[in-house]
């Protein structure tokens, strides 16, 4: 396993980072807990979650599979567990968002979830535009001077919001964001006008979630050919609107002898300023077919021809202006 630090802080994660969103909705508790354990074997030490994942209202239904393997296993010391608040928890209109009194509540019902004392890495999900970033730290600075959280992320924030939350923390004298978990694969690049500039201005991890962009960079057009094509609409949508750049993209993997799965993975590995991709396996094999993208170097021509197959926007603002 290789390992970096997260931005520009003295924590260092595996490059590739555990994803759980899976856990309880698609993959079962026992296996669930097979593949902690598995990831743990193979040296991955990044774990993350949501508190609204199970998308069980309220519930918190894969923290909990994730409390119960820490409590059986009792590895917690092994891994940086990361976790987030936001999204609907209840029905009152306190419930959602990022205001002191839902991330006080949150936070407690995650570490109660968890089964744990602390949060390593404590993520808003999303930008809260009603609720000043005045308050956001009070919150949040009070809940690492208790030590119930050691680090603050963000997750789907804009590049100019990057910037408010720590030009806020700084004034405070707080360490302010230390990562940011954004969209970003090789079909999907807007992450690179804004976010990415912004996040190695302020020196934050990047962590991309979604790298095969929902499986239309895994191989999907050869497995439709053999019928073992699977996705949501949404896929479908994504797949209708890349089919002829996806078809080259299996064509170039297949010329440099490496499954699409592998080479997407691999191309973000090697894109400066980026902590590591989000994986987020069903099933054990899934997992370990996923360490195979550690190995891979593509060199300046194959990175040149995934650009020439997927180009991104480039810099803001000459990408829109010039």
């Amino acid at each position: 396993m290789q390992y970096t630090h997260l931005g520009r802080t003295g924590l260092q994660v595996s490059r590739l980072v555990l994803g759980t969103m899976n856990f309880g909705p698609d993959t079962p508790e026992d296996t669930s807990h097979a593949i902690m354990d598995r990831a743990l074997h193979l040296g991955i030490n990044f774990f993350d979650t949501a508190n609204i994942y199970g998308w069980r209202l309220g519930e918190g239904w894969t923290e909990q599979i994730i409390g119960r393997w820490l409590a059986k296993s009792g590895r917690r010391d092994d891994i940086v567990l990361a976790t987030k608040v936001y999204e609907p928890m209840g029905q009152g209109p306190n419930t959602r968002g990022l205001s002191a009194l839902h991330i006080r509540r949150q936070v407690e019902d995650s570490l109660r979830r968890l089964r744990t004392d602390h949060i390593d890495l404590y993520q808003a999900h999303h930008i809260d535009r009603t609720t000043p970033w005045e308050e956001f730290w009070q919150a949040m600075d009070l809940l690492v001077e208790q030590g119930k959280i050691l680090y603050v992320g963000s997750s789907n924030f804009a590049g100019w919001h990057i910037a408010q939350a720590n030009e806020a923390a700084r004034r405070r004298h707080s360490l302010g964001l230390v990562s940011e978990q954004s969209l970003y694969n090789l079909a999907e690049r807007t992450a690179e006008l804004e976010v990415l500039p912004a996040a190695r201005e302020y020196g934050l991890g990047v962590i991309p979630w979604s790298p095969l962009y929902g499986g239309i960079l895994g191989g999907i057009l050869r497995k439709t050919h053999t019928g073992r094509a699977s996705g949501s609409d949404l896929t479908a949508k994504r797949l209708a609107a890349n089919r002829e750049r996806v078809a080259a993209y299996e064509l170039f993997c297949d010329e440099i002898g490496h499954p699409p799965a592998d080479v997407a993975l691999a191309w973000l590995l090697h894109q400066p300023g980026i902590t590591g991709p989000i994986i987020g396996p069903r099933t054990l094999d899934q997992l370990d077919r996923s360490l195979q993208a550690l190995a891979l170097r593509l060199g300046a021509s194959e990175l040149a021809r995934l650009d020439e197959i997927f180009p991104g926007p480039g810099p803001a603002p000459e990408a829109y202006a010039w």
